[in-house]
C-alpha cells in the first residue's frame, strides 16, 4: 500500500488528473463551438450538419427512419469532417491560448534568470576582488 500511495501521490498523476477534467471539461466548449458556429456557417453551402454528409460506395443506398442504412454502403465522411474540425480547432486553442503564452512566460523567465545569474556572478567576482585586496594590502 505504500507503493501505491506515494504513486498516487506523486506530482505527475496529479498533473494527469487535473488535466483530464479539465480537458473533458474544453471538450464540451468545442463541441458547443462547433455546433454554434461551424455547422451554420458549413451549413450555408449546404447540410446545417456535417455529420449528415454522406456518400454511397455500393447502391442503391437506403436509411430507415431510424437513420440505419437497409441497404447499399453508406460512407459518411461529414461524421469524419466534423471531428477533423473538432480537433483541428481544439489543437489551435491548447496551442494559442495555453502553449504559446507558456513558452513566450518561460522564456521571459530564463532571460530573468539568466540576468540574475550574471549579476551574481559579477557580484561574486567584485566581492573576491575586493577581497584579495583587503589581503594584499594587510601584508
Amino acid at each position: 500500500m505504500k507503493g501505491f500511495k506515494e504513486f498516487l501521490l506523486r506530482g505527475n498523476v496529479v498533473d494527469l488528473a487535473v488535466a483530464v477534467v479539465i480537458g473533458a471539461a474544453f471538450t464540451n466548449i468545442v463541441n458547443a463551438f462547433v455546433k454554434g458556429v461551424i455547422n451554420p456557417l458549413v451549413g450555408l453551402f449546404g447540410a446545417k450538419d456535417l455529420a449528415s454528409y454522406s456518400s454511397c460506395l455500393k447502391g442503391p443506398c437506403e436509411v430507415n427512419a431510424a437513420g440505419e442504412v437497409t441497404s447499399g454502403i453508406y460512407i459518411l465522411w461529414g461524421s469524419v469532417l466534423s471531428a477533423a474540425l473538432q480537433f483541428l480547432i481544439t489543437a489551435a486553442v491548447v496551442y494559442f491560448v495555453l502553449i504559446l503564452p507558456m513558452t513566450r512566460f518561460t522564456a521571459k523567465r530564463k532571460t530573468l534568470d539568466e540576468e540574475m545569474a550574471e549579476a551574481e556572478a559579477k557580484e561574486v567576482a567584485l566581492l573576491t576582488e575586493i577581497r584579495d585586496v583587503l589581503v594584499t594590502s594587510q601584508r
